[in-house]
This record gives structure tokens, C-alpha cells and sequence, in this order.
């Protein structure tokens, strides 16, 4: 199986869930920083679908600016064009398999897609 992770390695979430990964014989795993390689718009968009959720619900709030520019309230394109140009706003990590995709916090969601 193959797990593709958008990884953030300063966050500990995302090292949990990485680590989580690599210890499966099973998956073979694809690390995408995606601080340094943000996914698109529509990459983000095709995520949180396939993930059930909004891509409001995807995004960051916490150590972000997201609140003042009035992104959680604001239309889903909104929110992705500006995810895709400010990575920082996605919140972490997004695992994809074969399965499905989850928002992995906590850690233990990407066994649900595993």
C-alpha cells in the first residue's frame, strides 16, 4: 500500500503520524513537505472531499493569521486559493492511500485509511 503524507516535520502530530507510517512493513510511504511544495487549490480540494470534510475544516487556525483575514467564515474557493498561496493555513497532516484521505489529528485517524 502507498501513503502519500503532507508533512510538516516541526510538528509533533505530524512526526507521530509519520512515525506511525514507517513502522508498517505494509505502506510505502511519500513525504511531501508541503511548506516547501504546497499543494494546488485544486489538489486541496480534491483532499478534504475525499477526506468528508470542508475545506474549512482543513484549515489552521492555531499560530496562523486565518481569523483576522476572516477565513473561517469565508467561501471554500477563498479558502483554498489561500491555503495554496500561504501553505501555513493547512492544517496537519493530510495522509492519502488507496483507502481514502484523513486529517490526522490525532495521530491514530490514518488507521482508519490504512
Amino acid at each position: 500500500m502507498k501513503a502519500t503524507i503532507w508533512h510538516n516535520p516541526k510538528c509533533g502530530t505530524s512526526r507521530k503520524t509519520l512515525a506511525i507510517l514507517e513502522n508498517l512493513s505494509k505502506v510505502e510511504v511519500e513525504v511531501i513537505e508541503y511548506l516547501k511544495d504546497p499543494p494546488s487549490a485544486e489538489k486541496l480540494a480534491q483532499l478534504y472531499r475525499d477526506a468528508g470534510i470542508t475545506p474549512n475544516q482543513g484549515l489552521r487556525l492555531r499560530g496562523t493569521d486565518a481569523e483576522e483575514r476572516g477565513l473561517p467564515d469565508a467561501p471554500a474557493d477563498t479558502v483554498l486559493a489561500a491555503m495554496a498561496a500561504d501553505p501555513i493555513l493547512i492544517e496537519r497532516p493530510l495522509v492519502e492511500t488507496d483507502k481514502g484521505v484523513r486529517l490526522c489529528r490525532p495521530q491514530d485517524n490514518v488507521l482508519e485509511i490504512l
